[in-house]
């Protein structure tokens, strides 16, 4: 046995409808004796005694050997498979009544079926991949871009996590020698001065820091950018919407006040994916539903990563004051914020000194389409991800990586101040803390709810 489980699976791999092909997947030690019962190769030969690695024509049947449908069956023999597993792939007509009923017959053969990620939790499990090659697998599934399957197949070959297995033998090394000098201090057994182990450290600690720096990349491409379009009535938001867009999403007049909820679409920027809530115009009315908008607006507001505020070149009034007063509080907490001076073909060099407390400033007409690739440039550069296709570096995609980068990172901070006190002891502790982080971030130390976790969203048949 190649893996931990005990059972062999089986389930459909394909989209489920009608289609050209269909795939059946089985996996597990008995998949060649299970699939043997009703898959007939055509050259008379068993399923089992095939090579690996290689696609033969074959009958499938019912139990009375009455002819289902005909097929291609790919055989890979443990552990030179995705699974690591024995594993057989059926490929048939692609109807779904055929399909289900050439599943049923390997569920009726002998396999169980198999929950959703298995078969990749299985590769994880064998040892095959990380678990962050897993979650690139998923987001290559999930990809809404090309960008994004860009990213997401650098991280699926291994990027990743060669990087943090870097990251996790420079502080195994560091360990060794911390636990050279602690355990046995007479011996000289260490070969590392106090001060090399603190540049070995503080190399860890930049690794760390730059790994990190990339999570608003990686999650701008890969989960999207929380995003509010906000501005007082009229100012152009439903048109920049619709301009992001490249349609007509959002109901565009000259009366104020036209949106009344919030409108969300999900589009494609650049290499950068923004979920895109546009919200009704903020302003003090005594309008019950416009006023119901605007509340509604300033919550949205407070859950967004990235505020595009809208403005007129040609006025300025208290409501856009009070727009700018939210941009500022919302800045002050970690959100990115864009000022965007519209209507510039009714006064191309609008003032700008009102928005001093912003760096991020773009003239655009949202009536130009030739502004659409100003707009997406910029953003593209606040989230550094201008040529992806060239990027280098690892890239962290989820919050869960980054939240383990940052326990690394702040053990291996603690680990330098405590070497810095003379407290080597409590350096190892710390570089211990460091190693376990990393391993909770690509699988080596993890525990089974985030297993679980991570592999639920999975579809089955993946």
């Amino acid at each position: 046995m190649y893996s931990m489980f005990s059972s062999t699976i089986a389930a459909i791999s394909t989209p489920h409808g009608k289609g050209g092909i269909a795939v059946i997947r089985v996996s597990g030690e008995d998949a060649f004796s299970i699939c043997e019962k009703f898959v007939k190769p055509l050259n008379k030969k068993t399923l089992s005694s095939l090579p690996s690695n290689c696609a033969v024509p074959v009958n499938i049947t019912y139990d009375n050997d009455v002819l289902l449908d005909t097929g291609i069956v790919s055989i890979f023999r443990a552990p030179k498979s995705f699974t690591g597993e024995d594993t057989v792939e059926i490929s048939c007509h692609g109807g779904i009544v055929v399909t289900q009923q050439v599943l049923s017959r390997a569920l009726v053969c002998g396999a169980v079926m198999a929950g959703p990620g298995e078969f990749t939790r299985r590769a994880f499990s064998s040892g095959k991949i990380t678990l962050s090659q897993a979650e690139a697998i998923g987001d290559i599934i999930e990809a809404k871009s090309s960008s994004s399957i860009i990213l997401s197949n650098k991280n699926a070959q291994g990027m990743l996590s060669k990087y943090t297995d870097e990251i996790y033998n420079d502080a195994k090394m560091v360990l060794s020698e911390v636990y050279a000098e602690t355990d046995f201090p007479d011996e000289g057994l260490s070969s590392m001065s106090k001060e090399e182990m603190k540049e070995r450290i503080s190399s860890i600690i930049s690794k760390l820091e730059s790994l990190i720096s990339t999570y608003e990349t990686g999650k701008a491409i890969v989960e999207g950018i929380p995003t509010v379009i906000c501005g007082k009535p009229n100012t152009g938001k439903s048109t920049l919407l619709n301009l992001l867009c490249r349609e007509d999403r959002a109901i565009v007049t000259d009366k104020a006040g036209t949106t009344r909820d919030i409108i969300t679409e999900s589009v494609i920027c650049g290499n950068v994916t923004l979920n895109i809530s546009d919200t009704a115009g903020i302003r003090n009315t005594l309008d019950e539903i416009e006023s119901e908008g605007v509340r509604r607006s300033i919550v949205q507001m407070e859950k967004s990563d990235l505020l595009i505020c809208v403005f007129e070149s040609v006025s300025f009034d208290e409501n856009d004051k009070l727009i700018l007063k939210k941009a500022k509080e919302m800045q002050s907490k970690g959100a990115v914020v864009l000022i965007v001076i519209n209507k510039t073909d009714l006064n191309p060099n609008p003032d700008t000194n009102k928005f001093k407390d912003f760096k991020n400033i773009i003239k655009i007409s949202t009536k130009n389409d030739s502004h659409y690739g100003t707009i997406c440039e910029e953003i593209n550069r606040l989230y550094m991800c201008e040529q992806l296709s060239d990027i280098s570096y690892p890239v962290l995609t989820n919050l869960r990586q980054k939240t383990n980068a940052e326990k690394a990172l702040d053990f291996a901070k603690s680990a330098f101040k405590a070497l810095d006190e003379s407290s080597i002891d409590v350096a190892g502790t710390e570089l211990e803390g460091v190693m376990t982080s990393l391993g909770e971030l690509d699988g080596r130390q993890v525990g089974i709810e985030i297993v679980d976790d991570i592999f639920s969203r999975f579809c089955v048949g993946k």
